[in-house]
């Protein structure tokens, strides 16, 4: 029963920051306008640029925001306890990665679906699209490796950790 209510908990968390801080953001740090159109409208050609339902590109968004959250969660609780995991995965998806991910997204937006790299290139030089893209490589190779590592870490001194991940990935194909 405790379980059920703290999941009510974090979704009602999500709801209400979706609404609050999510609309917050919108309008006073993006200055978003409902009549722009989006570059899977603006430049549809049917390969790249393809408009998407809702419900497709939500499971989309959400899995990026989740990230590692649902995999190092676990990971996280079985060191520290649930309540730190439980508060990494619902206020660090709302105060760190929602707001990267939302910002990434307006910004490609505005620069007719470019990558945070090409912008940079757009917006500074060609060297700077370079090294953004490099470092961009070397971090991402980074955090795979150490996501690698925290899992295999915790695989090797818990194995009974494996269950929530083997749970996670049927339920993961399933919702899409």
């Amino acid at each position: 029963m405790a379980t059920v209510l703290i999941a009510l908990a974090a979704f009602v968390g999500y709801i209400v920051a979706y609404y609050t801080y999510g609309r917050w953001l919108a309008r006073k740090i993006f200055s978003l306008n409902t009549e722009t159109a989006t570059p899977s409208h603006a430049l549809a050609d049917g390969k790249d640029f393809v408009a998407t339902k809702p419900a497709v590109l939500f499971g989309h968004h959400f899995t990026s925001i989740a990230g590692t959250g649902p995999i190092v969660g676990p990971a996280i609780a079985v060191f520290w306890g649930w309540l730190p995991a439980l508060l990494w995965v619902v206020f660090g998806s709302i105060l760190i990665g929602a707001v990267h991910d939302f910002g990434s997204l307006v910004v490609s937006m505005r620069y007719r679906g470019h990558s945070i790299g090409d912008i940079s290139g757009l917006l500074i030089s060609r060297r700077t699209r370079l090294l953004f893209l490099t470092i961009l490589f070397f971090t991402l190779t980074i955090i795979i490796a150490v996501f690698g590592l925290v899992i295999a870490t915790i695989f090797s001194i818990y194995p009974e950790s494996v269950l929530s991940v083997w749970t996670a990935m049927p339920l993961a194909v399933i919702v899409g």
